[in-house]
């Protein structure tokens, strides 16, 4: 079971590293991160954990910052 965790987190990154819009991109990334803290978990391996718990932060910061700087654009327009 937990070696389907870690390739599916594989997957996953791999899939993201193949988007072109950059939103999808943090989105498939910060899950995959988040699968990968699981799999670290399960694994008892912290440098896993630790590494991608901050991928997940610094992905959602990103997402969020993306998502309100499309959010003034469009208020711009009108």
């Amino acid at each position: 079971m937990v070696q389907v965790i870690g390739y599916t987190a594989l997957s996953l990154n791999l899939i993201s590293m193949s988007m072109k819009n950059i939103l999808y991109l943090r989105v498939l990334g910060l899950v995959a991160n988040a699968v990968y803290v699981v799999y670290g978990a399960m694994l008892d391996a912290p440098p896993v954990f630790i590494g991608c718990a901050i991928g997940v932060l610094l992905h959602s910061y990103r997402i969020y910052k993306a998502v309100n700087e499309k959010k003034k654009a469009n208020e711009l327009k009108y």
